[in-house]
């Protein structure tokens, strides 16, 4: 699966725990760069990754209180988010509006609402239904949304916040023909042009690569940027199936200048017990000048009406920002390993009270692993490898379907190129591969560091063992082992010089990122499917957003 987040922000020390499902975003893969809203679709930054952040810690305002209820998205705490409205200040209640201007004109518009007090707002909005209350986005600084917003997911075949009950036939929302697509695109604004943009060209793919790494996502200090290479692009961009009308994108009339771009790859997802294929859709991006110009909603309907001209119906993609309306939420969580680097770079700050040595000696590793028989894995593994994943994936709800010519452009390097994915195999004493785990790497820009250019970011990517397929099912067994497993993948990638090692609360990782000094981070990364009705399925986390070892996650999906 394409890479998804860079680092969102590192947690410090005396981190207090993050409000429950705060979505501090960290979009397609996040956090936006300067972005406006685009008539709602999504940020023009991205689509599926979030912003390599810093770690410099919150500063607390009276915001917070209306930023909580403002963010918040379970609808089962509407009664609760109701109640705190009146608890607002006459300041805060302000802030509130402020932060959702098109909630304060619809309130303004509300029959006895002229230039209303903060009563009388709060029972305004008491009686409105909590979707309408909610932006849903990120409420900081330049994620800052509003209900406008939703505009344009309104009309699009999606779940709408406030459908709850529970849905007995998962399925489409829409159903459709062919016949029924348009076959044109949908024209854009006068002096810009559609374009498929040809991957296998390197003077294209180094147009793909500058915009994104120019436009793509930063954090709000502009302190970190994506730095895709070309080299992760074609892993994440040319996965089996790939075709060249996936790669849309948009061109000035005269100049010929790349200035948008949006991609999908096929995707073959198991949702409980049925199979559907996707458009997996990812690298969102429009360069900074033309924030606002309508352009996201435009390039997500192309994409869409390109993968239904094909038969594909349906589309996957992740987001940092809540949108109508997620399938599932997993929390961000970071080990350091480089921490030395990571501090000059302004990325983990010394927690108060603490010393540099004393957080080297925290974050330290073994120089060896120690899982016996473990080795790097080779093409020959694939079809054992491609066994134990399908078997391992199945205890969990939605989970991709992978071929072994998938699994092989995933999980195996390319020789003589800049390498991105590490995998490894545990044979026992019968050459029986007994477990596997992979990790891959997208490295962040530092912008203006005198030490230092880039971070180099690990994230943890699938990983299997035959502990948890036992029966009966040993929870014990299979925490101790993963644990064994992650503990040496944190050692490779300090090998291969990796500085910081991310992970989502997805799959079995509750059971080993507390034990493995990971931090939980301040973003999220939601999940979503397009044209497609089901019940949610649990992140991983708990109401407080702490990790959920009882229950861990359902997603299966990386």
């Amino acid at each position: 699966m394409p890479p998804r987040a860079a680092a969102p922000k590192m947690p410090t020390e005396e981190s207090k725990p993050v409000e429950p499902v705060e979505p501090v975003a960290d979009n397609a893969d996040g956090k936006q760069a300067e972005a406006e809203s685009d008539d709602g679709a999504v940020d023009d930054g991205a689509v599926g990754d979030s912003a390599p952040t810093g770690g410099k810690k919150k500063k607390k305002s009276k915001r917070s209180k209306a930023k909580a209820l403002l963010t918040t998205h379970s609808t089962e705490q509407e009664s609760e988010i109701k109640k705190a409205l009146g608890g607002l200040t006459p300041d805060e209640m302000k802030e509130l509006l402020a932060l959702n201007p098109s909630l304060r004109q619809e309130l303004s518009q509300a029959p006895g609402s002229d230039d209303p007090t903060s009563e009388q707002t709060a029972n305004l909005l008491r009686n409105m239904n909590l979707q309408d209350i909610m932006t849903g986005l990120a409420a900081s600084g330049k994620n800052a949304k509003d209900m406008g917003a939703y505009k344009f997911w309104q009309t699009q075949p999606v779940p709408k916040f406030g459908d709850e009950g529970k849905i007995v036939d998962e399925g489409p929302v829409r159903v459709q023909t062919i016949e029924e697509v348009d076959k044109e695109p949908q024209p854009l604004v006068a002096g810009f042009d559609w374009v498929t943009v040809d991957l296998t060209s390197d003077e294209e793919m180094k147009e793909v690569y500058e915009l994104l790494n120019g436009h793509y996502v930063e954090d709000d200090e502009a302190m970190f940027r994506f730095n895709y290479s070309p080299e992760i692009l074609r892993w994440a961009m040319m996965a089996p199936g790939w075709h060249r009308r996936y790669h849309v994108g948009v061109r000035a009339t005269q100049s010929r200048k790349l200035v948008a771009f949006i991609s999908a790859i096929p995707c073959r997802l198991r949702v409980r017990e049925k199979f559907i294929m996707c458009s997996e859709v990812n690298f969102l991006c429009i360069h900074k000048k033309l924030r606002g110009k309508r352009l996201a909603p435009v390039l997500i309907k192309e994409i869409t009406r390109i993968s239904n001209l094909n038969g594909v119906w349906q589309g996957l993609f992740t987001a940092g920002i809540v949108l109508p309306k997620p399938v599932s939420t997993c929390r961000y969580f970071h080990r350091s390993i480089n921490w030395q680097k990571l501090n000059e770079c302004g990325f983990s700050p010394l927690p108060a009270g603490s010393k540099p040595q004393y957080q080297i000696r925290k974050y330290a590793l073994p120089e060896n692993t120690a899982t016996k028989g473990l080795r790097p894995m080779k093409e020959a593994d694939t079809p054992a490898v491609q066994s134990l994943m399908k078997r391992y994936l199945s205890r969990f709800d939605m989970a991709p379907d992978f071929s072994e010519e998938e699994l092989r452009h995933w999980l195996i390097p390319k020789p003589k190129v800049e390498q991105v994915i590490w995998s490894y195999v545990v044979e026992d004493g019968n050459k029986n591969i007994t477990d596997f785990f992979s990790f891959f790497c997208v490295e962040s820009s530092v912008i203006n560091n005198p030490k230092h250019d880039v971070i180099r970011v690990a994230y943890l990517f699938y990983y299997a063992s035959e502990t948890a397929l036992t029966e009966p099912f040993d929870r014990a067994a299979l925490k101790t082992r993963l644990n064994s497993l992650i503990n040496d993948a944190l050692i490779l990638a300090k090998k291969a010089k990796l500085d910081v090692f991310n992970a989502l609360s997805l799959m079995d990782n509750a059971l080993f990122l507390e034990q493995q000094k990971f931090g939980g981070g301040d973003g999220q990364l939601h999940y979503y499917l397009f044209n497609y009705k089901m019940n949610h399925i649990g992140g991983g986390v708990d109401k407080k957003n702490q990790l959920d070892e009882a229950r861990l996650s359902g997603i299966g999906f990386n």
